[in-house]
């Protein structure tokens, strides 16, 4: 059984998309290369047909896991959040306290982790880090570099 994921709109949406094309198009897709694997005659000595039918257990499965994730998500209503300690879907204002380096993140779902757009996991190390820290506190986190410590400048939604 899954646990509950909470993301944006925007990410649920994407999973959805993804979702409605591996069931439409997806599908379609698999069903004609069966059906041209088929028709190469017989069906005991044929790779081409074997590997479209592992591609469709593949594509069934896949469609299985999004539809678990999906029916387990559930949309954070921002104005409801506390600003005041860091949590799920906060942007956070860090400084490294050692060169004093500033940068911002947004804590997100596993799914929705995009480094590159100043996403993070939740899950992640720095994440877990970061979460319940207040305005002022110092986060630190241990990464494979070492002990890091950020100091949180600001939260929001």
């Amino acid at each position: 059984m899954s646990k509950v994921q909470y993301y944006t709109e925007e990410g649920l949406k994407k999973l959805k998309d993804e979702l409605q094309e591996l069931k439409g198009k997806g599908r379609q897709d698999i069903a004609k290369q069966i059906a041209e694997a088929r028709d190469k005659g017989d069906l005991s000595e044929n790779a081409e047909y074997d590997a479209a039918k592992d591609a469709q257990g593949l594509l069934e499965l896949k469609i299985a896991k999004l539809e678990a994730v999906v029916g387990n998500a559930r949309v954070l209503d921002n104005s409801q959040m506390d600003t005041s300690k860091v949590g799920i879907l906060s942007t956070v204002k860090i400084k490294n306290t050692k060169n004093g380096m500033t940068v911002s993140y947004k804590l997100v779902s596993e799914e929705e982790a995009d480094l590159k757009a100043g996403k993070i996991s939740l899950a992640s190390p720095f994440g877990r880090g970061l979460v319940g820290k207040a305005i002022g506190e110092i986060a630190t986190i241990n990464a494979p570099a070492g002990e890091l410590k950020f100091e949180i400048l600001d939260i929001t939604y």
